[in-house]
């Protein structure tokens, strides 16, 4: 299998990993870090891989991923109970149901489902 691993940019590796293991239910698939605040971490829901790498020197800050999911409500319902989300689900002219939140340091997390 072949796929593309968003590397998100991060502060803190344990406010990431509060706000993307507790909050959004990920699991570390992975961890290279001396101190539990600095380094990389991999992270995985289902399907859904990322990395976080705290701190991103040189590549930008404010990065965007797109998560394409089943069902937009049920992860909204299930994230919003948890963390503080941006943008309610609403149906886009262009034919999906979507919502949107940030993380701890900036990162739009875009969720994109089919229309109910």
């Amino acid at each position: 299998m072949e796929r593309a691993v968003p590397n998100l940019p991060a502060n803190d590796l344990a406010v990431a990993r509060a706000f993307y293991v507790d909050g959004l239910g990920f699991e570390v698939a992975w961890e290279h870090t001396e101190d539990g605040h600095h380094g990389l971490m991999g992270l995985r829901r289902g399907t859904i891989a990322i990395t976080i790498d705290a701190p991103m020197d040189g590549h930008g800050r404010d990065a965007c991923v797109v998560f394409e999911v089943h069902d937009a409500d049920a992860l909204y319902a299930e994230w919003s109970a948890r963390v503080a989300v941006t943008r309610p689900p609403h149906d886009e002219p262009w034919g999906a149901r979507t919502f949107g939140l940030l993380d701890p340091d900036g990162n739009t997390l875009f969720v994109i489902g089919p229309l109910r």
